[in-house]
């Protein structure tokens, strides 16, 4: 006798609505079917896996009990948002995940209204949760603001600065901790989960707040005591007195896992007449996937893979990344110098630091979302006479921008930062490129400011930070790998603030900053080609400039080209700016700035992002013939 086949529910499901039309008990069965239909998409796509797995019966009860998108659900960093994406209207393009015109791998505000705020960075939730809700309490109008923030987002200040102003929105507010490391929760049982439903509950709450107010009223010895029983209780049962002395009501640990938990939690707090509410709740990253469940990072970020085996498609091989170069490079650097550190703020694996701290752990740092403090605690460590390098991604260190200005560059401390990321960074889009770091640090007083066009040079310019006592320095470098040049067998010391010249010519020069050297020297070789003697300078540092050789180039070639992989306001202005300053201008020169363009670009292949910027070789030739006004008439005129 066969049994009955299971009707799919996933297919009934294209948004929150249809969720709602769902009972309770048929919930299982349709997280099942988001959880492998997140996995199938991934395995075609890439992308963020473990933290999706974590949250999936989260986001289907969320949906279930709460009035979205009506109700505000904020996610931070947004990395766990596929399956939330998977039932908000957007199944059918799931596979099209951070490729070129297809979804974005966070949350974005133009793709959906169910993405209210948009989010790839840390630590943003509840400020922008906390925002939704006093604009509905202001305007009179219903909807809450729902947070779901990480244990680890929590280890940034703004977390907390958003809850220290939370209490004015009231029940309007629900913050949702998504604890996947069980780093401060108590084991979770059938106990727990119990007293979390009673302490959510319209009644305890109600009971909590009367008691509260009521001990206002009583004599100040009776009134504390009633606060410390109260607290010691809540303390023994779950671990809310932090929160709560934040002016939230704290309900938890509950298994994120189990519905059967969940839903009722969620519709006591929907329901309450008190707030803010904390809900802790805890889940297993890379949940239902054993390749995941197994991996150490439980499949945080993956290539494609087979779903089968979860064996994700290796590249080929080739040049060592930027990351490892300068984990090694400043391994060897650290040999030399007991004095040298490093710091990172929770990305060591992408910085390259972990190789540090398999070296020396004891002179390795790991801060946590943090940046800010990476910064100024890099500050203190050069102020004792230590040598920090500070390795933080571009986009990241724009958090820390007022520590870069006030306690490194104004109080000209010998920090040196790392600067990882630098440029378009491709499935990650705008939210994570390094756009702006030159821009940004090559504007301040005392800053010295490298690029480097390739790993050998990135291996001599952490040497010259390494030895750079007299101010901030900064290296920057992409993601990915490598050029496939040699690694020097010993580093160079490099003058500061000197080029170099990498091809020589007389009639066009382009001068280079960091890794788009190879496309300068493919346009060279096709300019060369219709008659256009080409020189080529690797300028190294945006800061300072080499004057010396740029007023060579200049004067010598009838046009010029900057090329840089930053915005306005870097190495092009800074270059224009000293022409403008000592009169070259004034001598007719031909230059042109090339730089990325004025816009925030999606995510793509970066090849394409940097067609499309107009940083690559063919931007650059068709840049210099239309300086000269050249067609391919006038081959003989140019030759001459």
């Amino acid at each position: 006798m066969s049994s009955n086949p299971v009707t799919p529910l996933l297919d009934q499901v294209q948004f929150p609505a249809d969720l709602r039309k769902l009972t309770p008990d048929q919930l299982p069965q349709l997280a099942d079917e988001l959880r492998q239909e997140m996995i199938s998409a991934v395995g075609v796509t890439g992308g963020h896996l473990g933290s999706g797995l974590g949250v999936v019966e989260l986001t289907v009860a969320i949906h279930y009990v709460f009035d979205t998108p009506a109700d505000r659900l904020v996610w931070d960093v947004g990395h766990q948002c596929y399956p939330h994406k998977i039932i908000t209207g957007r199944r059918d393009r799931i596979r099209t995940l951070r490729t070129g015109g297809g979804l974005s791998g966070f949350t974005k505000r133009t793709e959906s209204e169910y993405d209210p705020f948009g989010a790839a960075h840390s630590s943003t939730s509840i400020s922008a949760a906390l925002g939704f809700a006093i604009a509905n309490k202001l305007e009179g109008t219903p909807g809450k603001g729902i947070a779901v923030i990480g244990d680890g987002s929590m280890s940034a200040g703004m977390a907390y600065e958003a809850m220290n102003n939370a209490e004015q929105a009231g029940n309007r507010l629900v913050v949702i901790l998504n604890d996947n490391d069980m780093s401060i929760a108590p084991p979770v049982g059938g106990l727990s989960a119990y007293l979390s439903r009673i302490v959510s509950s319209r009644e305890f709450l109600g009971l909590r707040d009367l008691a509260k107010k009521m001990a206002r009223r009583l004599p100040k010895p009776i009134a504390e005591g009633l606060k410390k029983t109260d607290e010691f209780a809540r303390g023994m049962a779950m671990g809310g007195t932090l929160f709560e002395e934040l002016g939230f009501y704290y309900v938890g640990p509950i298994d994120g896992h189990n519905l059967e938990q969940l839903i009722p939690v969620l519709e006591n707090v929907r329901d309450a007449e008190q707030g803010p509410i904390l809900i802790h709740v805890v889940t297993k990253k890379g949940k239902g996937y054993a390749p995941a469940e197994a991996a150490a990072d439980k499949y945080h970020g993956v290539q494609k893979f087979d779903v089968i085996s979860g064996v994700q498609a290796k590249a080929p091989p080739g040049p060592p990344a930027y990351q490892n170069v300068f984990g090694d490079a400043l391994i060897e650097e650290a040999k030399r110098d007991p004095k040298i550190v490093a710091i990172t703020a929770a990305m060591p694996s992408g910085t390259g630091v972990d190789r540090f701290a398999k070296a020396f752990p004891d002179r390795s740092f790991d801060v946590g979302i943090a940046e800010q403090h990476a910064v100024t605690f890099a500050a203190g460590l050069a102020a004792q006479g230590m040598r920090p390098f500070c390795a933080i991604y571009s986009t990241f260190l724009q958090r820390a921008y007022d520590q870069v200005v006030h306690d490194v560059a104004i109080q000209n401390l010998p920090v040196r930062f790392a600067i990882d990321r630098a440029g378009l960074v491709g499935a990650d889009g705008c939210t994570h490129a390094g756009s702006f770091d030159v821009t940004y640090l090559a504007t301040l007083p005392n800053f010295v400011v490298m690029a480097a066009a390739d790993e050998a040079e990135l291996v001599h310019m952490v040497h010259t930070a390494a030895l750079y006592d007299d101010g901030p320095i900064a290296v920057r470098y992409p993601r990915g790998n490598g050029t496939g040049v040699a690694l020097p067998a010993v580093a160079e010391r490099l003058e500061i603030g000197k080029g170099r010249i990498v091809r020589h010519g007389h009639k066009v020069a382009i001068l280079s900053l960091g890794t788009r050297l190879a496309e300068a020297l493919k346009a060279a070789d096709a300019l060369e080609a219709k008659g256009l003697s080409t020189t080529v300078a690797d300028l190294r540092f945006a800061k300072p400039l080499d004057e010396a050789l740029i007023r060579k180039l200049l004067t010598t070639h009838e046009v010029a080209v900057t090329i840089e992989e930053g915005a306005v306001g870097g190495l092009g202005a800074h270059v224009l700016t000293f022409a403008s300053d000592t009169g070259l201008i004034d001598a007719g020169l031909k230059l042109r700035t090339l730089r990325l363009p004025d816009i925030f670009q999606d995510h793509d292949k970066p090849e394409k992002q940097y067609a499309e910027a107009g940083l690559d070789a063919d931007a650059i030739i068709d840049s210099v013939l239309k300086a000269l006004r050249w067609n391919e008439g006038a081959v003989g005129e140019a030759r001459a």
